[in-house]
């Protein structure tokens, strides 16, 4: 019999007692599955799946029904598995966002995670991003000098009151980095010179309530080093992302590019050129981004 912990913990849940007892016992989600529909309970892979991966847990009739069904099965106590079955989760908004993924497109130990520290695995656990727009403008010495963005944020639990923001910029000089809001006093920030970013508190105004949206917009300005890229790390699902660019006249690139990365560091996917207009500015617009990097790069001549 499996040796199922009795205190409170992160190894009491039903995703982590489900997954090891199928573990103990060898047995694939098809054989899983092949037994609930036996007994008339109809259970899909996915959700199976879902189920030992922490992403949902039992909460209707048939569920419940199921988990009764596999305690024998998987030699558990009866009741083991569906005393760990929590709370149900409201319906008909955002779902809770995944630390794990954050790391998945950071990766381990990243830059983000040095900037933000103990804070790192509460980053943003309240609010969803839905939308992103960024316009990023050049100046005449080929450096990013100003990048302005506004997101729209929905919150997935109450009481949610500020956005944390890091940005990382190509060498900055010091004394140079301002952050700004336009409406109400200026948010709370830091600049890590070490790490070269610098990272913020902004306020949404008002406490959110779950569901609740919120338009956040701000402008970050520094002086830098000559710039050859932009991108932005995306760790939940967006609605849509655009990233407007906008060249000096006078220092206009000879060629551009937008690309998409499974992961900082990954080599890039879907690498297209984009053409300039008549404004010296090109574009990325995906919708329906998925977690990963999407960005803009450019040369410069010679």
């Amino acid at each position: 019999m499996p040796n199922i912990p009795h205190t409170e913990g992160p190894d009491t849940t039903f995703a982590t007692v489900f997954r090891r007892a199928l573990q103990q016992r060898g047995l694939p989600l098809e054989r899983i599955r092949d037994h609930l529909r036996a007994q008339q309970i109809t259970v899909s892979l996915a959700t199976l799946s879902h189920w030992q991966r922490g992403r949902s847990q039992p909460e209707r009739a048939q569920s419940l029904r199921a988990v009764d069904a596999l305690e024998p099965l998987l030699n558990l106590p009866a009741g083991t598995l569906r005393s760990l079955v929590g709370p149900h989760r409201p319906r008909g908004g955002p779902p809770p966002v995944d630390p794990t993924v954050a790391r998945t497109v950071y990766g381990e130990n990243s830059d983000v995670e040095q900037a933000l520290g103990d804070a790192f695995p509460q980053f943003n656990e309240g609010l969803r991003p839905l939308t992103v727009q960024e316009t990023v403008c050049l100046d005449e010495h080929r450096s990013i000098h100003e990048t302005s963005i506004t997101t729209v944020v929905q919150a997935v639990r109450d009481a949610v009151e500020h956005l944390t923001v890091v940005h990382f910029l190509d060498s900055p000089k010091a004394g140079t980095v301002e952050l700004s809001v336009p409406y109400g006093p200026p948010p709370r920030s830091r600049f890590l010179p070490e790490l070269g970013c610098v990272a913020a508190d902004i306020p949404l105004g008002r406490q959110l309530a779950r569901t609740e949206t919120a338009v956040v917009a701000y402008t970050l300005r520094a002086a830098s080093d000559v710039s050859y890229q932009h991108e932005r790390r995306v760790t939940t699902p967006l609605r849509a992302y655009l990233l407007h660019v906008r060249f000096h006249p006078l220092a206009l690139p000879a060629g551009c590019w937008s690309y998409q990365r499974e992961q900082i560091g990954a080599e890039p996917r879907h690498r297209r050129r984009t053409a300039l207009d008549a404004f010296h500015t090109t574009h990325l617009l995906p919708t329906h981004c998925r977690p990963g990097v999407y960005g803009m790069e450019w040369e410069w001549p010679a």
